[in-house]
C-alpha cells in the first residue's frame, strides 16, 4: 500500500529541508513505498528554490505550487486532489511532526485495516515539547468543546497530523475549509460518515524556525462554522452522506 505525505509549505525555507531530510532518513530504515508531495503555497521567500533542490536529491519528493487562492486549507486540498498513494497523511513543514510517528500510523493502518489513524498528543504515550502555554490552554478548551458537541471521545481533533485511506478523502468531499479549520473538518466528517479509525499516541515539537501561521483570533469563528456544519450533518442529514458499505 503506497503512502503519500502531503505537506503544505508557506515561507518555510528555513524548515522544509530539515523536515524532508528527517522523513527520508526515517523511511530509509523501513520498506514502505511512499511519496512526499510538498505544496508550495505561493511562498514569498526562498521556499521554491529549496524544494527544487529537495526534488533533485530525493526520488520520492515532488512539489507543486498553489498559485491561489492561498491558505493552509487550500494548500492541503490542492495536495489531496493530486496525491498518488493508497493512503495519505497530512504533515507540517516545520519539524513539529515525527516521521517515526507516521511510520507507526501506517503500520497500525495496515495491520488493523483501519480507514483512518488519528494521533493524540494528550493520551498515555503522547507528548508535547515546548508548547506555548496560551495555545495549549486554548487547544484543550477547543478540543473539549468539539468532544461535547459531537459526542466523541477523541481528544486531539485539531491536530492536522493524521492518516487517511484514499477512499476516506474521496468520501469526505466536498471539503469546505480554506484555512486551519480543515484540521477538524477531515476527521469529523470521517467519523460522522462511518469510516473506521483508531487512535495512537504521537508527539509534537514546537517549530525551530520562523513563526506559526495559525492566527487564533482569526480562526475562532472559522472553526465554529465547521463544527456547526458537522453537527448539523451528524444530527439532521438522516445519514445521507454515510459511506456506502
Amino acid at each position: 500500500m503506497k503512502l503519500s505525505i502531503v505537506i503544505p509549505a508557506y515561507n518555510e525555507e528555513e524548515s522544509i529541508a530539515e523536515t524532508i531530510d528527517q522523513i527520508e532518513q526515517a523511511f530509509a530504515k523501513v520498506n514502505i513505498d511512499h511519496e512526499v508531495l510538498i505544496v508550495n503555497d505561493n511562498s514569498k521567500d526562498g521556499t521554491l528554490e529549496v524544494l527544487k533542490q529537495l526534488a533533485a536529491k530525493y526520488p520520492a519528493v515532488k512539489y507543486e505550487t498553489n498559485l491561489g487562492p492561498n491558505g493552509f486549507g487550500y494548500a492541503v486540498r490542492y495536495g489531496l486532489d493530486r496525491f498518488s498513494g493508497d493512503c495519505v497523511a497530512v504533515m507540517m513543514a516545520d519539524l513539529s511532526d515525527s516521521p517515526y510517528d507516521l511510520i507507526r500510523y501506517y503500520t497500525t493502518m495496515v495491520e488493523g485495516d483501519y480507514d483512518c489513524v488519528f494521533g493524540s498528543r494528550f493520551m498515555k504515550g503522547g507528548r508535547v515539547i515546548d508548547y506555548p502555554w496560551v495555545k495549549k490552554i486554548i487547544n484543550r478548551i477547543a478540543n473539549f468543546i468539539i468532544r461535547m458537541v459531537m459526542g466523541i471521545r477523541y481528544n486531539d481533533t485539531t491536530n492536522a497530523f493524521k492518516l487517511y485511506k484514499r477512499e476516506v478523502i474521496d468520501g469526505v468531499k466536498p471539503i469546505l475549509a480554506p484555512h486551519f479549520n480543515l484540521t477538524i473538518e477531515l476527521p469529523l466528517k470521517a467519523i460522522i460518515r462511518g469510516y473506521s479509525y483508531t487512535i495512537v499516541p504521537n508527539s509534537w515539537t514546537n517549530r525551530k524556525y520562523g513563526v506559526s501561521k495559525l492566527k487564533i483570533k482569526e480562526m475562532g469563528s472559522r472553526y465554529f462554522f465547521i463544527l456547526v456544519y458537522c453537527f448539523v450533518e451528524k444530527y439532521f442529514s438522516r445519514g445521507d452522506y454515510q459511506r456506502k458499505k
